[in-house]
């Protein structure tokens, strides 16, 4: 069974590469943001990866860390949800933006994934929540900014930057770690204004 691949990357596809390990080229699937983040064609990459075997097919699965190899395994116990739709929400979440969508069981975020309706999200909720803790993969900073904004206990400049940014698009755990960060550089006198600049740069990166 393959767990880590090490090499060059030959080629990019839509929704894979090709990397050469020793003249073998491995095709390896990958969740979008994954791929995005991946150095160019004839660079070095590691990957650890997740085999899938089937009847008709065997199937290489790469991350950039084990904690996201884990959370696409995890995924893939819910009912409904297959290899592809764990793809797609990694596609779009961090592993720990994910654990924090569930922990705050926030269906929303996990629904703007392709393939994802909210029945699935439902069950992706229920089904993983006592599963978070166990995966460690919670940032606690950006869930107590994901909770003092929905009790509304939040200081103005973080409130308004975390509506923001999810106005831009961005899931609201992604918003809140965004902001979580912003505020450590800045400092708690730090301006609506500066929190979103901080914060798009945060995302940015």
């Amino acid at each position: 069974m393959i767990g880590k691949l090490k090499g060059t990357i030959d080629s990019f596809g839509e929704d894979h590469l090709i990397l050469d390990v020793h003249g073998v080229g491995y095709q390896v699937f990958c969740p979008a943001r994954v791929l995005q983040a991946l150095p160019r064609v004839g660079e070095a990459a590691v990957l650890f990866i997740e085999t899938i075997v089937r009847e008709d097919m065997i199937r290489l699965y790469g991350f950039s860390a084990e904690t996201e190899r884990e959370w696409f395994r995890l995924l893939m116990t819910v009912q409904g949800v297959g290899a592809k739709v764990a793809l797609a929400i990694l596609g779009i979440l961090k592993a720990s933006e994910v654990a924090n969508a569930i922990a705050l069981g926030d269906k929303t975020t996990i629904s703007r994934a392709p393939g994802v309706g909210k029945r699935v999200a439902e069950r992706i909720m229920s089904e993983l929540k006592e599963k978070v803790p166990a995966l460690a993969t919670v940032d606690q900073d950006s869930l107590a900014v994901s909770q003092s904004v929905a009790q509304n206990v939040a200081s103005r400049p973080v409130a308004e930057a975390v509506s923001a940014l999810t106005n831009l698009g961005y899931g609201q755990p992604q918003a809140a770690a965004a902001v979580a960060k912003a505020a450590k550089t800045a400092g708690d006198a730090a301006t609506t204004e500066t929190l979103i600049r901080l914060g798009l740069k945060e995302l940015a990166g």
